[in-house]
């Protein structure tokens, strides 16, 4: 754990602020869910929650089937990093953050579209949970199947989330 210097009081209702800073740095908005643990110690450890963390089974078996499929790289991530990838540059994304350019699409709830690369975001109750990334060969351009096929999987994964 990393010590901040930060002090807070708990009020009469039993709520801490999470200072600005903080909030900036993880990325955390109004209304995002915190998973509360506590520790040994005495700690209570507050984690930005990624619902779609809890189908990363899915979100890898999805991610292989349709990079073998389509023959480009899949990438499946939630608000923050990326939760599973498959293709030549797998090893390239695999637990990465999701960088601002993803972060204002995925917020923005509409689908990325260029030559090579197509962004299609998960949304599930109305909210943006993450996004499937199908990015190309060099030579080969993306068209209307790669669409297909991410908007298919952001669909399931976001119907998962709402069984």
């Amino acid at each position: 754990m990393k010590a901040t210097g930060i002090v807070r009081r708990i009020d009469d209702l039993g709520r801490v602020v999470v200072p600005k800073e903080i909030r900036r740095v993880l990325r955390i908005r109004e209304g995002d869910p915190l998973e509360i643990y506590t520790g040994g110690a005495g700690e209570v450890i507050l984690k930005k929650y990624s619902p779609i963390n809890e189908l990363s089974q899915f979100a890898d078996e999805y991610a292989e089937t349709a990079s073998k499929v389509l023959g480009a790289t899949i990438i499946v991530s939630d608000t923050d990093q990326v939760i599973a990838a498959w293709g030549s540059s797998k090893k390239d994304f695999v637990e990465k953050k999701v960088d601002s350019e993803l972060d204002k699409i995925i917020q923005s709830k509409n689908r990325y579209l260029s030559d090579n690369k197509i962004v299609v975001p998960i949304i599930s109750q109305g909210d943006p949970i993450g996004s499937i990334t199908v990015l190309s060969k060099e030579t080969k351009t993306l068209g209307d199947p790669e669409l297909k096929a991410a908007e298919i999987g952001a669909s399931f994964l976001a119907r998962q989330m709402e069984n």
